[in-house]
């Protein structure tokens, strides 16, 4: 019988290393574990130029499910790592039999993160403007409000281990429409965890559609935005209950 196999997809701002509390516990228990960092991200932050967009980080997934010969892949989505596992699974939904999106970026077709985000609190235009002022209008650099504080991490010596690791995002990313055939939605096994202490205008609504649908398991959390740091063992949990036995 084959090991189960997880792709950990990063948010914004962060890298591979994120996963690092959750990737160790599932690969003593059996899974095979990858925790890539997006080009221009973690340690291929050397990689940022204004050429790295949305589909750029796409193309990272897809390459590495090829590249390592996987197949019955769950994927795992982090913020705005949703966003990239979907895409992924809509390209290659023969490899993928899972998704599960903690606390995640869930689009629509066409839409890009900054559309699913919205408006209501500014946090496009607050990126928009953070690029031109500080990133020379292509990226994001890392920072308040979305840090280690931001995200609900409380312990003194993570935050600084947290927010010292965070690189600039490149604003593509955020910004390109996400194409989508619809065909990631016939992946089976979907699950959703909305962290509830991470106030965010798309997250009552976001869990409130999974929960209308029989077709995705649902839970809300009451934590801050970032439970694979703050919580890994509940993390671990959860991804190992989508494999049955």
């Amino acid at each position: 019988m084959s090991r189960p196999t997880a792709i950990l997809v990063h948010g914004g701002f962060e890298g591979g290393w994120c996963w690092d509390r959750v990737a160790e516990p599932l690969r003593a228990r059996g899974w095979q574990v990858f925790a890539p960092s997006l080009t221009g991200l973690g340690d291929r932050a050397h990689l940022l130029t204004p050429s790295v967009t949305f589909e750029t980080h796409v193309q990272d997934v897809l390459n590495l499910i090829e590249a390592e010969e996987l197949s019955d892949v769950l994927l795992v989505g982090h913020s705005a790592g949703g966003t990239v596992i979907t895409a992924v699974a809509d390209r290659l939904p023969d490899k993928v039999t899972g998704l599960f999106y903690l606390d995640a970026s869930l689009p629509e077709p066409g839409q890009s993160m900054f559309d699913f985000m919205g408006d209501s609190q500014g946090v496009p235009d607050l990126f928009r403007s953070q690029a031109t002022e500080k990133g020379e209008g292509w990226r994001i650099p890392a920072g308040p409000p979305f840090d280690a504080a931001g995200f609900g991490i409380e312990d003194p010596a993570d935050q600084a281990w947290f927010d010292r690791r965070m690189t600039a995002h490149p604003l593509a990313a955020f910004a390109d429409p996400i194409p989508l055939t619809g065909t990631w939605e016939k992946v089976p096994n979907k699950t959703y965890i909305r962290c509830e202490q991470f106030q965010i205008a798309h997250g009552e609504p976001t869990i409130a559609k999974v929960e209308a649908d029989p077709t995705w398991r649902a839970e809300r959390w009451d934590c801050g935005h970032s439970p694979h740091i703050t919580d890994p063992d509940r993390v671990v949990e959860a991804i190992t209950a989508t494999t049955p036995g």
